[in-house]
């Protein structure tokens, strides 16, 4: 898979926690002030795009000053600056979109990048929120998680059901379920392998792995 890296303007606490994933980008987008993000990174990305609302004048000086990219958008837009971004990834060809700063004090922002996990879904690209406690993803069939130190696993509807759930390498192992829009049986999971494995067979699934 070809993988780009979007920066959003939410919280990032610890920095090196992120290197594997910018190490692993073949593109980097700056979404608006997501490019304070990517100075402290020590990083310099292909694009910086948005209605720079959010970033200070002295970052996207600095960053025009590297030559990247800038495209700007009018403030009044249908879609948020990380929206923006993940359709000029799409439109680049990129089908894995890792997303970086895409959480943090505004609910109503995580929120509505963790939606857009979806509709990225339904156009065949894999999306992922990640920040230095979890792993968000969205999944119609099948998903493989690495067990890591205090990770838990996380399944939530995001249909009004979802069927054939089944999981492999979880210490409550699910066969052939079905879980219900609203329901807390997929909360807090834990490994019990070095690899877990979950499947569907129809719906949507919210897949998580979290740790304090």
């Amino acid at each position: 898979m070809s993988k780009a890296v979007i920066i959003c303007n939410g919280s990032i606490e610890d920095y090196s926690y992120y290197k594997k994933h910018l190490e692993a980008a073949q593109f980097i987008i700056c979404a608006d002030g997501g490019a304070t993000h990517a100075l402290k990174f020590g990083i310099k990305p292909d694009v910086l795009l948005g209605d720079f609302d959010s970033i200070p004048k002295g970052d996207f000086d600095c960053l025009l000053e590297q030559g990247v990219e800038i495209v700007k958008y009018p403030s009044e837009k249908d879609m948020t600056d990380a929206e923006i971004a993940a359709e000029l990834a799409m439109e680049k060809g990129y089908d894995e979109i890792v997303f970086i700063g895409a959480t943090g004090t505004r609910l109503d922002h995580s929120l509505s990048n963790i939606m857009m996990l979806k509709s990225l879904l339904e156009r065949g690209v894999k999306g992922i929120i990640v920040n230095e406690h979890n792993e968000v993803m969205v999944i119609d069939k099948h998903v493989t998680l690495i067990r890591e130190e205090n990770y838990k696993v996380t399944l939530l509807p995001l249909t009004e059901i979802v069927e054939g759930v089944s999981t492999k390498g979880l210490y409550y192992e699910l066969k052939d379920a079905t879980l219900k829009m609203g329901s807390s049986l997929g909360v807090s999971n834990e490994f019990s392998e070095d690899a877990a494995e979950v499947t569907i067979k129809k719906g949507l699934m919210l897949v998580i792995k979290a740790r304090d």
